[in-house]
């Protein structure tokens, strides 16, 4: 590899970019690379350490690397930050919670205890899911409250996508989640057609929770809470067979009621894994059975009785 000259005038000209004394241009010129070396250390400029061997090539490639090719580096603008699903867990990694197993990947099988995102198409449903609401019937229908909500920014919803209000999307305490749905406003006529992908309401008389795009859609937004009607069209597990469930209960306005929940259900239940975990401004508690069996979540769920609020059976996938 061939050495090739390297001009001290433009090193000089690219280290002031960096902080070094300024050396004018008429002075700078015709000086070689020792000569650029002594004025730096003498301008008392905090110079790379190198070695006497070799003193203008290391000189030329520390100052290079500093500074790049050209002259002047333009900022790249970065896009705005936001939270990415959770990692999925992998045989090498330790699981967070639970000891039921889940299903294997292409990236290796996933670890017990942990649920695979079931991510949503952009903005909630897509050309082919319109097309297949407008050529299928519903295969199970429900009545009740819905309401409407949102989420602090970067929040993930349980389905492990980052929530968004202009997603047409719900949260339901027990459909599979990615369910394909369609809500109709029992007093307007207003309907749209949206996925669930996320768990809740946790309020006993509330069927369902709306985004603010599937408020607005269906006439919620503006009353807050309205008498609706759910359609299930297709979803990606059985309803009424299998799943992974377990019970939540809450919310607690007091952080060591919360713990003494926890503390009464782990004795309780030696075999299931029961967290404590905050809320907006409340506390809960969440118990998964061994396995997240259903018939043993429901039977928790019946026997429980809060100090405060109240027992949901709540599908984890």
């Amino acid at each position: 590899m061939r050495n090739r000259s390297i001009d001290a005038s433009d090193l000089a000209h690219k280290y002031c970019d960096l902080g070094a004394p300024s050396f004018p241009r008429s002075l700078r010129k015709g000086w070689d690379t020792s000569t650029l070396l002594t004025n730096l250390i003498n301008s008392g400029f905090p110079y790379p350490k190198i070695q006497t061997r070799g003193t203008e090539l290391v000189l030329a490639i520390a100052l290079l690397a500093a500074i790049g090719c050209g002259h002047k580096q333009s900022k790249a603008r970065l896009p705005a930050t936001q939270a990415a699903p959770p990692p999925v867990q992998r045989q090498n990694q330790v699981p967070s919670q639970g000891t039921a197993s889940a299903k294997p990947s292409a990236d290796g099988p996933l670890l017990p205890g942990r649920i695979a995102p079931t991510p949503a198409p952009p903005g909630g449903v897509s050309a082919d899911d319109l097309e297949f609401v407008k050529t299928h019937s519903p295969i199970r229908s429900e009545e009740g409250l819905a309401t409407w909500y949102t989420a602090a920014k970067g929040r993930k919803s349980a389905n492990g996508q980052v929530f968004s209000d202009h997603s047409l999307t719900a949260a339901h305490r027990t459909l599979p989640m990615g369910s394909l749905i369609t809500v109709t406003n029992l007093a307007t006529g207003q309907s749209a057609a949206m996925r669930i992908t996320d768990r809740g309401p946790f309020v006993g008389d509330k069927l369902l929770d709306l985004t603010i795009a599937s408020a607005r859609a269906t006439g919620v937004y503006r009353v807050g809470t309205a008498r609706v009607r759910l359609d299930v069209y297709r979803t990606p597990k059985p309803i009424d067979s299998g799943g992974r469930w377990c019970v939540q209960v809450g919310a607690f306005t007091s952080h060591h009621k919360a713990e003494k929940l926890k503390e009464q259900l782990l004795h309780k239940y030696p075999g299931a894994n029961v967290i404590e975990f905050p809320g907006d401004d409340s506390f809960w508690v969440r118990i998964r059975p061994e396995g997240d069996n259903r018939e043993k979540a429901e039977l928790i769920a019946r026997r429980l009785r809060p100090a405060e609020g109240e027992a949901f059976l709540t599908r984890l996938d």
